[in-house]
């Protein structure tokens, strides 16, 4: 239970204030969508990705069990958060 707390944190933190949300608060102000579409709508997107990214994760860690995964993974994140900070920099 404590894994699963910890997963359902850790991918709620990561997706607040990102594009995902941003996209939905913008859908959600439109007066021609009824709120309960937009929030069927966006929860049904973040379902089907997350299954894609359980799929793909169940596949690399049996047939990619010699690559670092989470090292590759974390090394991403820091250079797509550098990449970030450059292009604010740069304007």
């Amino acid at each position: 239970m404590v894994t699963v707390c910890m997963i359902f944190f850790s991918v709620f933190l990561a997706e607040l204030g990102d594009k995902t949300q941003i996209t939905t608060l913008l859908f959600a102000t439109n007066s021609k969508v009824s709120p309960i579409s937009v929030f069927l709508a966006s929860a049904g997107a973040l379902v089907l990705s997350s299954f894609i990214a359980v799929l793909a994760g169940t596949l690399a860690k049996t047939y990619l069990q010699q690559i670092p995964l989470k090292l590759i993974s974390g090394i991403c994140f820091i250079l797509i958060g550098v990449w970030t900070i450059y292009n604010y920099y740069k304007g």
